[in-house]
């Protein structure tokens, strides 16, 4: 049976206090002719057995894919333990700690978390997470715009930032008047597939606010973090690094780019223990410098004692709730994905430092390998000479979409086609190993991509 906290007599006496006969009275507003009597195509309720058979029988229709797939999502081994504990009633119904005296346990858990992060990312400070990458970088954005106070509201963003952390950006910004400036990566050389520092510092954008940073970049590719970070400080505006947080257990930290760091730090905390499912839910990350810090959307938790000198954890700042600020509010982002920062939170202290920078280094190991192996066949070429991380682009001598088409039919996940957002690549598919792969896989791939080729 359904759960209605009202009873009949408590809708009556609501809707008589506020003078209303019904509540189909309070949508009078809408319309009769968009109205519809029933829901043709949604079928009759099932009963709990027949919505178990039909959820495994759709289950069943994914399969396992050997999946090459990142692109800002990607498939790392999760030790069982993580969703075993997050899954216990202490951790998954206690994780909005509105009132933080009653939530000790779940607001020790943030304090940890947003230790680790500012370790990851050598910042000062780290909230307690945003929805997703692409909304972070957006928060990120507004966040530089409230610092600078003054002047153009203008960011600069490359194009080698994640295709869709640009839209989001955009939707977010632009209607509060900020202007988003795109501007193109290297063809040639070196630089290719990344922004070319001596290019950059030929250009006139004007004053701006702030410059996004991705590393690694959408194409798996290392910027040249030191000289666009000084470029952009020379200039007086702020850098916002965007990082996959795993790259951090082996990359430098975005606090020692160039001679004074990154000043704000966002990405996608997703490859931290939190499985793809099917797209999400994900969690933002989103740190900061201190003297920033007051314009940082998002919970910060603190450590403190007690009279009786006992060590206990309060929430320190939540500015940007509008249950607290309203329309002072930095953020109206209403939630602090807190399941899913639990679950980064346990994976990070069950691998430690040492057992993160593994899993990075097993990563790019896996991921050499596989460009080798893939660029070893006929007609495929390795687009751009840079270091990577954990994904490369490659070219293919045929339609990548009837190529990734093909190689789902061999249950093989094979990458993301780059066609779409990067046309000027031509047919070029980006692909990525984590350490979930090994030798066989890549064999596997390969053969099955060679005989699509062929």
């Amino acid at each position: 049976m359904p759960f209605i906290p009202h009873s009949e007599a408590d809708v009556r006496s609501m809707l008589q206090a506020i003078g209303v006969a019904s509540i189909e009275d309070l949508f009078d507003e809408i319309p009769a002719s968009l109205k519809i009597a029933s829901l043709e195509r949604v079928p009759d309720g099932l009963s709990e057995m027949d919505v178990v058979r039909l959820m495994k029988e759709r289950a069943a229709q994914d399969g396992t894919p050997l999946c090459f797939a990142g692109a800002g999502a990607y498939e790392h081994h999760i030790p069982a333990a993580v969703w075993q504990i997050v899954s216990r009633g202490e951790f998954y119904s206690a994780y909005t700690p509105y009132q933080a005296e009653a939530s000790q346990g779940t607001l020790q858990l943030i304090y940890e978390y947003q230790t680790m992060l500012t370790r990851l990312t050598g910042m000062d400070v780290s909230n307690a997470s945003l929805y997703d990458g692409a909304t972070a970088l957006a928060e990120a954005a507004l966040m530089a715009e409230r610092c600078a106070r003054k002047g153009p509201r203008r960011i600069l963003v490359p194009r080698t930032v994640h295709p869709a952390y640009r839209k989001t950006l955009r939707t977010i910004v632009e209607l509060q008047d900020i202007e988003v400036v795109e501007f193109d990566y290297s063809r040639d050389g070196a630089s290719a597939g990344g922004v070319d520092p001596a290019w950059l510092a030929a250009q006139d954008f004007g004053a701006f606010t702030a410059l996004v940073i991705p590393q690694p970049n959408f194409f798996g590719a290392l910027e040249d973090v030191d000289a666009l970070t000084d470029w952009a400080h020379a200039r007086g505006a702020l850098v916002i690094a965007v990082v996959n947080p795993m790259s951090l257990a082996v990359l430098k930290p975005p606090r020692e780019w160039g001679a004074d760091g990154a000043d704000i730090v966002c990405g996608d905390g997703q490859p931290l223990g939190v499985p793809l499912s099917s797209g999400g839910p994900y969690f933002g990350i989103l740190a900061c410098r201190q003297d920033l810090v007051r314009q940082m959307p998002g919970r910060i938790v603190g450590r403190t004692t007690d009279l009786d000198g006992k060590e206990g954890f309060a929430l320190t700042l939540q500015a940007r709730e509008q249950h607290i600020r309203r329309a002072k509010a930095t953020s109206n982002i209403c939630t602090n994905q807190g399941l899913l920062v639990t679950a980064a939170t346990i994976y990070l202290s069950l691998l430690g430092p040492e057992g993160l920078r593994r899993v990075a280094c097993a990563s790019m190991n896996n991921t050499r390998a596989l460009r080798d192996r893939l660029s070893a066949i006929e007609g495929v070429q390795v687009l751009f000479d840079r270091p990577v991380f954990h994904e490369v682009a490659l070219r293919l001598p045929r339609p990548v979409a009837g190529v990734v088409d093909r190689l789902a039919g061999d249950h093989i996940v094979a990458g993301f086609a780059l066609d779409e957002d990067y046309p000027e690549l031509g047919e070029a598919l980006l692909v990525c190993a984590t350490e979930t792969k090994n030798e066989a896989d890549i064999e596997r791939f390969a053969g099955a991509l060679a005989a699509a080729l062929g």
